[in-house]
Formats: structure tokens, sequence, C-alpha cells
């Protein structure tokens, strides 16, 4: 069964550290590029952050640039979100996207819920 699945959420304070997990279960990461989302209640999801397939490309939303880490182990199917300095602001559900390019999937995993507490 092909699917994403996210971990690594929960509750943090402010200024702390959280890393999240998306690992591909039925297929492999290697010919995808990776996106992590996130969507704050009444709020749009928003593009968080973006590795392309081998890594060589990463993009930020100017929002966590300088504070979140994106990484990708291709060997372990796992791509990954380092989460630095949190903000009340990056309270929201966690979304990992592969998308595969020109006529291949896109796969979305559920999500895991980030609460940043003061």
């Amino acid at each position: 069964q092909v699917r994403l699945v996210e971990s690594g959420g929960g509750l943090v304070q402010t200024g702390g550290s959280l890393r999240l997990s998306c690992v591909a279960f039925g297929f492999t990461l290697n010919t995808y590029a990776m996106s992590w989302y996130r969507q704050a209640p009444g709020k749009e999801r928003e593009l968080v952050a973006d590795i392309s397939s081998a890594g060589q490309r990463i993009d930020y939303a100017d929002s966590v640039r300088g504070r979140f880490t994106i990484s990708r182990d291709n060997t372990k199917n796992t791509v990954y979100l380092q989460m630095n300095n949190v903000q009340n602001e990056d309270t929201a559900l966690y979304y990992c996207k592969a998308r595969g390019g020109v006529g291949r999937p896109i796969y979305w995993g559920q999500g895991t819920q980030v609460t940043v507490v003061s």
C-alpha cells in the first residue's frame, strides 16, 4: 500500500525544537521531490520547505528560513524537518508530500500536529 506516514509532532515550548519524520511505504523516495506543508486552523495550507530528489536543491518559506532544515535519507526512504527556535505561529498540522514530476503521482501524508506553547 502506497502511503506517507509523518511522525514527531507534539507539544513544544516557544524557542524549543522538534524533528518531524516522513516515511514512505510502497514506493521509493529517491526519484521524488519532497515537501513539507503546514496548515493552521482557519488558514490555507502553505509550503514550508522543499527538497529535490537528490537533495541538491532546497527552498524554504521566508517565515521558517534560518530556523527549519529539510533533509532526506533515501536509504531510509525518509524525509525530515528539523524545527528549531519554534514560535507560536508554527503551530499547525504538518504534512509531507511526494511528487514524481510530470505525469507521475503525487502522494500526501495524513499529517502530524505541532503545537507551540508559551
